[in-house]
């Protein structure tokens, strides 16, 4: 039984690298097209403190998951709310989502 549980668990562990390792390349197309205008090489052109660095993301309480979708879909001024606007889909945004955290992790 517990050979099976093991089993599971690594297939599971596997597949959601593989998945992850996907969305941010898909959401790398979405982040060159819609977000590099401002956000290019992981930068905030409009506030510099504000940055994509790991470093930034935390101090600006914007380093999860569901925090960065929240601000990809509703915005925070001068940044658009690309879900709220329908520019961006749903899968869109998490996509986006996975290539600011690997590439933050990264350090751009």
């Amino acid at each position: 039984m517990k050979t099976v549980i093991s089993a599971i668990v690594l297939l599971l562990a596997c597949t959601t690298n593989i998945s992850f390792a996907e969305d941010a390349t898909k959401g790398e197309a979405i982040f060159t097209s819609n977000c590099a205008g401002c956000h290019a090489g992981g930068k905030n052109f409009m506030s510099p403190h504000k940055s994509l660095s790991k470093e930034d993301l935390e101090k600006n309480q914007v380093n999860t998951t569901a925090a960065i979708i929240n601000q990809i879909t509703n915005g925070k001024s001068p940044m658009p709310g690309f879900g709220k606007l329908g520019i961006l889909s749903t899968t869109d945004i998490e996509n986006v989502t996975a290539y600011v955290l690997q590439k933050s992790t990264a350090g751009w």
